[in-house]
C-alpha cells in the first residue's frame, strides 16, 4: 500500500467521504480571483477576507514549508430536502441543524495528522474554515469537485452538500488531477437565488447573499433585501438545493450532522421570545450560537415581517422595547409589513 492509499484508508476510517491531494504552491488565478472579489467590495463586512491576502492566496504563503495539501470532504446532505414554507416557521440552513461541524471535523483531521506524524518524518497543520485558506480552489485542484456557478464546490458523487477540511504537510505527495467544470449551460442555482447574489455565474456578491446577511452582516438589512429573504433565519440552501448533481448524492451518515428536531421547523413566535441566556442554551454546540442573540432575533423578525401572518404582530410588538437597537429596528420593520 503506497502513502496515498494509506491516507485514503485513514480518511475513510475517520468518517470522511472523499480525499484528494494537490501541491501547495500557488495558483496565480486563485490570487487574482481573490483580489478582484475584494476590489469590487463583494465581501461586504467580512473584513477578515481582506486580511493577510498573500497568506490566503497560497498555502505556502500561510506556511512556507508546505509541499502538499490533503483535502478531505465529509457529506452532510439531508435524506430529502424541501424548503420550509410554513408561514409561521423559520428556515435554518441544513448544515446548522445539527452539531457544529468545526469541532468534529478538526478532531478527525487531527487523528489523521497524528497518524501521519507517527508513521512519517513530517510536519503537518490542520485547518477547518478558521484560517486564511482558500478551501474551494484547493478542493478543485485536488480533484474533489469544481466550483459551480453558485461558487460552492460541486462533486459528481456528493453533490453540493459537504464540508471541507485540509491537512498541510511538508511531505511531497503526488498530486491528483484537478476536476473540470461540469455545469454546462445549467443555471438552476442562479435562478434559485431570491436576492440576485448570483447574477454573474461563478461570482457571488456576498452583500446580497442571504447566508451572509443572516450570519455575517452585523447591521440593519436593507428593506429591499429583507423583503426577499422570506423565512430564512440562519443561512440559505436555495442555490445548493437547486443543483441537479445532488441527485447522485446520498444522505449524511455522520450522526452529529443529523438535524435536531427543534431546529428543523422552529416557530417564529417561540424564537422571538429568546433572551440571551435562552438563546445560548438553545444553540449550545450549534454554529448558530456564534451569530449572537441580537442578529438572530433580527432575522426572526424579518421572517415574521415576510410571513403575512397578522397574528405574528403580537410577538413583534413585544420586541419594540428590546435593549438592542438592531432588534427594535427589525421589529418596527416587521410590524409595518404585516397588515390585517
Amino acid at each position: 500500500m503506497d502513502l496515498k492509499q494509506a491516507i485514503q484508508k485513514q480518511a475513510q476510517a475517520a468518517g470522511f467521504d472523499a480525499v484528494g491531494f494537490t501541491r501547495a504552491d500557488a495558483d496565480r488565478q486563485d490570487g487574482e480571483n481573490l483580489q478582484q472579489f475584494l476590489a469590487q467590495d463583494r465581501h461586504g463586512h467580512m473584513g477578515w477576507l481582506a486580511d493577510h491576502v498573500n497568506r490566503r492566496a497560497s498555502p505556502v504563503g500561510l506556511w512556507p514549508e508546505a509541499k502538499s495539501v490533503i483535502v478531505l470532504a465529509m457529506a452532510y446532505g439531508p435524506a430529502t430536502y424541501r424548503a420550509q414554507d410554513q408561514a409561521d416557521r423559520g428556515d435554518i440552513s441544513i448544515y446548522a441543524r445539527g452539531k457544529d461541524y468545526h469541532d468534529l471535523i478538526k478532531k478527525r483531521l487531527k487523528r489523521i495528522a497524528r497518524w501521519l506524524v507517527d508513521n512519517n518524518d513530517c510536519q503537518v497543520k490542520v485547518f477547518v474554515d478558521t484560517a486564511p485558506v482558500m478551501e474551494k480552489p484547493l478542493g478543485q485542484r485536488a480533484g474533489l469537485g469544481w466550483q459551480g456557478k453558485h461558487t460552492n464546490l460541486v462533486s459528481r458523487q456528493l453533490g453540493s452538500w459537504f464540508f471541507l477540511g485540509e491537512i498541510y504537510t511538508d511531505m511531497e505527495i503526488p498530486a491528483d488531477p484537478p476536476e473540470v467544470d461540469h455545469c454546462g449551460s445549467c443555471r438552476a442555482c442562479q435562478d434559485a437565488c431570491p436576492t440576485g447574489a448570483l447574477a454573474v455565474p461563478y461570482q457571488i456578491d456576498a452583500r446580497r447573499c442571504i447566508s451572509y446577511l443572516t450570519i455575517e452582516h452585523k447591521e440593519e438589512i436593507e428593506p429591499e433585501l429583507a423583503a426577499a429573504m422570506g423565512n430564512h433565519i440562519y443561512g440559505c440552501d436555495d442555490c445548493l438545493a437547486a443543483c441537479p448533481w445532488n441527485k447522485f448524492a446520498g444522505p449524511a451518515t455522520e450522526l452529529a450532522f443529523m438535524p435536531r428536531a427543534e431546529l428543523s421547523a422552529p416557530r417564529l413566535a417561540d424564537l422571538s421570545t429568546l433572551d440571551d441566556g435562552a438563546f445560548r442554551q438553545l444553540f449550545s454546540g450549534s454554529p448558530i450560537k456564534r451569530t449572537g442573540r441580537h442578529r438572530f432575533i433580527r432575522n426572526v423578525l424579518i421572517a415574521i415581517g415576510n410571513s403575512g401572518d397578522w397574528s405574528l404582530r403580537v410577538p413583534a410588538q413585544a420586541l419594540l422595547g428590546d435593549p438592542s437597537g438592531l432588534v427594535r429596528q427589525a421589529a418596527i420593520w416587521a410590524i409595518a409589513r404585516l397588515k390585517p
